[in-house]
């Protein structure tokens, strides 16, 4: 169960990332940029915890479906 849990913080994660993103207007603004490259490794660490289980195509799969 754990492990869809990460699958769900992963995407959640990317998700606030790439919003945060557009908010950094090409990283020139410290604040936003500072949640965009915490949110990006928080979403990869916790993809990779993942994929130790979960199949890459089902995890795919789910984080486009989400």
């Amino acid at each position: 169960m754990s492990n869809w849990i990460f699958l769900f913080v992963a995407i959640l994660s990317e998700t606030i990332a790439t919003s945060a993103l557009k908010l950094s207007d090409g990283f020139t603004k410290l604040g936003p940029s500072i949640v965009v490259v915490i949110a990006y490794v928080t979403s990869f660490y916790f993809l990779s915890q993942t994929l130790k289980v979960i199949p890459i195509g089902i995890a795919y799969a789910v984080w486009s479906g989400v």
